[in-house]
């Protein structure tokens, strides 16, 4: 099968087109066509193995061990190990892989796979499981967000901030949106009541009157964002501030430490967020994008031979919504 593949860690340029063998699904995996793949902050961490404190997570401390790039997908179920029970073959599902999704084929754990959403194509598809379930679990599980709150989503127009804003609106917040002048009509297109242009005001412009803030950016000081709250509010911390810089731990100081320690002393609540990957939240996603209440957005789409390309546009920050890889 083709796939895009890399034999050590690097800047996009260290990324192949190859053709290698197609991986096998274990007992408790799917083995997938692959439709369409998507880029996230964790494709550039594994390529660039920055911050170092990756590869001391399991990934490869001097190389890859998985070669292929890639981890949202969706796709075809073609085969299935024999303690799966929820997809047979020929469903149409996404999920994330673990053998990498830049590719003609990918396994993934059925665990980490669901039955896709039937009003979306495969390439819309693709753009929601990671961040989907990131920007889910950061506001139905970090802040908690329940009807008539007033939320304020920082990085309202990434990949995460784009399901984040509607997901809080799903749920029936007042939703105020953080981000630059050339995405503020995107952002009230996804539901927000308001929203604050950054290069112009600041997220405190309007005083502490937020239940919950959640910041994806990660580049401004915990005071800053602290002023927004109320002071019995939210802090849900999803971006640390240099996911495309090196450093042995990069932004990561802030987010594991700095937060829950100050949170012990305040009446505010400032939480880190540690997305997981699991079917049960790709299955309540599905609902909300079936009801009409989410709507992927989607930048640009590539072809798989693109791929490398695609993961630099992302390293250049600022995307409108998610990247896409077509594989057809």
């Amino acid at each position: 099968m083709k796939a895009i593949v890399q034999d050590v860690y690097g800047s996009a340029d260290v990324l192949e087109l190859r053709d290698v063998d197609p991986p096998q699904a274990g007992d408790d995996e799917v083995l997938v066509q692959v439709r369409a793949a998507a880029v996230d902050p964790g494709v550039w961490i594994l390529m660039t193995g920055q911050p170092y404190l990756a590869r001391l997570m399991g990934f490869g401390v001097r190389r890859p061990k998985v070669a292929v790039r890639g981890r949202d997908f969706a796709g075809v179920v073609m085969a299935t190990g024999a303690r799966v029970t929820r997809v047979k073959p020929g469903d149409e599902v996404y999920g994330t892989s673990e053998s990498g999704s830049y590719a003609e084929y990918a396994t993934a754990p059925e665990r980490q796979v669901a039955v896709k959403p039937g009003n979306l194509s495969f390439e819309q598809a693709a753009a929601v499981p990671v961040s989907g379930t990131t920007a889910l679990q950061a506001v139905r599980d970090g802040a908690g967000v329940q009807a008539g709150q007033r939320v304020l989503v920082v990085g309202a127009a990434g990949g995460v901030g784009s399901y984040a804003v509607q997901i809080a609106k799903a749920f029936g917040a007042s939703v105020t949106g953080v981000c630059s002048t050339d995405k503020v009509d995107l952002v009230r297109s996804l539901g927000a009541d308001d929203v604050i242009d950054y290069t112009r005001d600041e997220v405190d412009r309007d005083g502490p009157r937020y239940d919950a803030v959640i910041d994806i950016a990660g580049n401004r000081p915990l005071s800053l964002l602290r002023r927004a709250l109320t002071p019995k509010g939210t802090l849900v911390l999803v971006g640390n501030g240099r996911q495309y810089g090196g450093g042995v731990t990069a932004g990561f100081g802030r987010q594991m430490l700095r937060a829950p320690l100050l949170s012990i002393f305040v009446g505010q609540r400032l939480r880190n967020l540690i997305a997981k990957e699991r079917a049960e939240d790709l299955a309540e996603l599905r609902q909300l994008i079936e009801s009409g209440a989410v709507t992927p957005v989607i930048e640009r789409t590539y072809p798989l031979g693109d791929a490398p390309e695609a993961i630099r546009h992302l390293g250049i920050g600022h995307t409108a919504g998610k990247i896409v890889v077509s594989i057809r």
